[in-house]
């Protein structure tokens, strides 16, 4: 089978290989497509792991094999693959904290070499835990691969929203118009909130609002606290999201955000930025800062319906389609967005 091996950073090497062997209890899977997460080019552009890795997690496909003790599952299957599931029983998943769980982080599917995802081959294997706990996800004849692979982002992003508690008639910033501020916006507006996006881009701009959100700004202009102070009755909003990893974008949040309020960092910042806070703003105002790393099992059920009756429109956030063998020039694009980039799928 084909793959794209990460040997180095910022090296990508398409290759030949054998398709993984199966146990008694694994299923083996043809990948049809996987999106292209930003956690991914991450592990590709920085020195986080030891090569060769085959990297790739967003993956729908059809079961093309499975093992002797593997029930219910068929060849022919069209499945998402979650990459990881927690064990269910530590004192993290006990606490619905299932991303800090020690079996979740352990990544276990594979097309080869140390378990990294194994999206970006024709083949992934997936491990007994994940084929027995629900890490398999049916997908309806009435649904494309494409669509399907946006199971796993939904689920990430509607944790955040879960945690933040987004509910109906409230106010939330979205700071990033990219394919998960998009989604954010979308899923803000399924629970009956409004959205106000911010970017850099015009277009991203504009793409905000014809995905729903109610009010679009330019981030660097210096007004953005004012004109959402007017659209907010002069409270500012309830919830701000953050889905870029701006120290920036963060204080302009926080003068965003009305008192009594909740900012949640779901972008990933680099390791060495600081952000400086006097602490009596918190506790004067009441803000709540909060983190949402990951997906979280407890709502894998919701993030399946929600793509699979179309509540949200995951196909308006594609924007770029590579084949496999293309992978490096995809992960350039993603790097150095376009005005019209958004979500990159990949075709093994």
């Amino acid at each position: 089978m084909k793959a794209q091996v990460f040997r180095g950073v910022k090296q990508l090497s398409y290759e030949e290989l054998p398709v993984p062997e199966l146990g008694a209890d694994e299923v083996l899977v043809q990948v049809k497509v996987v999106g292209l997460c930003q956690s991914d080019i991450k592990k590709i552009l920085y020195p986080l792991y030891e090569p060769p890795r085959i990297f790739g997690h967003e993956t729908a496909g059809t079961i093309a094999a499975v093992g002797a003790e593997v029930k219910n599952w068929q060849v022919g299957d069209r499945v998402v693959v979650m990459h990881h599931i927690p064990c269910m029983h530590c004192n993290y998943c006990l606490n619905d904290n299932f991303s800090m769980c020690d079996v979740y982080k352990n990544v276990t599917t594979t097309a080869g070499f140390a378990p990294s995802g194994g999206g970006f081959a024709e083949y992934v294997k997936v491990p007994g835990h994940i084929v027995r706990n629900g890490g398999l996800i049916p997908i309806p004849n009435d649904i494309s691969f494409e669509q399907a692979s946006f199971v796993e982002p939904t689920n990430c992003c509607l944790k955040a929203v879960k945690k933040a508690q987004i509910a109906p008639g409230q106010t939330v910033l979205i700071t990033g118009a990219g394919p998960i501020g998009l989604m954010f916006i979308m899923l803000v507006k399924y629970f009956g909130a409004r959205a106000i996006a911010t970017d850099l881009i015009p277009a991203r701009i504009e793409k905000a609002l014809s995905v729903g959100a109610d009010a679009a700004f330019d981030a660097r202009d210096p007004e953005i606290a004012q004109k959402v102070q007017a659209l907010t009755q002069g409270m500012g909003v309830d919830v701000s999201l953050l889905a870029v990893p701006s120290d920036k974008a963060f204080f302009q949040a926080l003068d965003c955000t009305r008192k009594g309020g909740k900012i949640l960092f779901f972008a990933e910042f680099p390791d060495e930025v600081e952000i400086p806070i006097n602490p009596n703003i918190l506790y004067r105002r009441e803000i709540d800062l909060m983190g949402s790393y990951s997906s979280s099992f407890r709502v894998q059920n919701l993030a399946a319906d929600i793509v699979f009756n179309r509540r949200i429109d995951v196909e308006a956030l594609i924007s770029d389609r590579y084949p496999l063998e293309d992978l490096s020039q995809a992960v350039e694009q993603a790097v150095s967005p376009g005005p019209e980039t958004y979500k990159i799928l990949i075709y093994p």
